[in-house]
């Protein structure tokens, strides 16, 4: 008994195992494979067609965070290669806010996360510091050197330009008039009204109804690969900006544009018809 037991195991465990080989070649075995294929290829494909309205995230993408870095830098001892740490631990802290259904500005997220790290290197800092370190020269940051260019040529070829970023509506009111980039926006949307962080597929979605237009017909442009990520995961188009150490997630389909600045990006998409 135990004998035929075994056999009638063994054969099962064949006709499985030759279920997968033939499954795997028409991307059964593995949908996510297939999924990943698909999408990267479609997404590919430039639409010819212009989207309704630009998103546009605001730190980094619009705003050069380098002094910022400085700043954190500093508390953090002069550890340029903690920066990447803070900044991670700072995202994985904002999404862990969300799904636990809670909210706090993404600064004072960010000045927690930094206090985090410093404890994690055997580094001292208060949480006055924290903050004083992230959000003092964060009011202040210039734009990046193409940008008010090509946000004005996007205005003239008749492109609808609103703002999208995690961080409060005080703070990026502060930030487009330190920076001189108010007149180029029609509007500016942070997550703070509605309370997920991106890219949580809700805060797409909530923006694109704030503007009255499908998801299929917006367009974010971003230099974050996650942000990127979460806007096509919501079915926006998407235009991502490869600043230096910005890249794309590999498990996620391509945006339809990827070019090193935003002037590259604006002369495409005006373009468009």
């Amino acid at each position: 008994m135990f004998y035929k037991t075994t056999i009638a195991m063994k054969n099962e465990t064949n006709k499985r195992r030759d279920f997968l080989k033939k499954s795997a070649m028409v991307g059964l075995a593995a949908p996510h494979l297939a999924f990943v294929s698909t999408n990267t290829e479609t997404a590919n494909t430039t639409s010819s067609k212009r989207p309704k309205v630009l998103f546009f995230d605001v730190n980094e993408t619009l705003l050069d965070l380098t002094a910022m870095k400085e700043s954190v830098g500093k508390v953090l001892g002069n550890r340029p290669d903690l920066l990447p740490l803070w900044f991670t631990t700072m995202l994985q802290y904002s999404l862990v806010t969300t799904v636990g259904r809670q909210y706090n500005d993404f600064g004072i997220i960010g000045a927690a996360a930094l206090q985090m790290v410093a404890a994690n290197h055997g580094i001292s800092i208060t949480e006055t510091q924290a903050k004083e370190a992230i959000l003092g020269p964060l009011r202040s940051i210039p734009a990046h050197p193409e940008v008010k260019q090509a946000l004005q040529s996007l205005k003239d070829a008749g492109y609808k330009l609103v703002s999208f970023t995690n961080s409060s509506n005080k703070g990026v009111e502060t930030q487009f008039k330190n920076a001189g980039l108010t007149e180029y926006f029609e509007q500016r949307l942070s997550i703070e009204d509605m309370g997920k962080f991106k890219p949580h597929a809700d805060a797409y979605d909530w923006a694109a109804r704030k503007m009255g237009v499908q998801p299929n017909e917006c367009m974010l442009v971003a230099a974050h690969g996650w942000d990127i990520a979460g806007a096509l995961w919501a079915n926006w188009r998407g235009a991502f900006i490869s600043r230096p150490g910005a890249q794309l997630y590999p498990l996620a389909a391509l945006p339809e544009l990827s070019e090193s600045n935003l002037k590259n990006i604006a002369d495409k998409l005006i373009a468009l018809k």
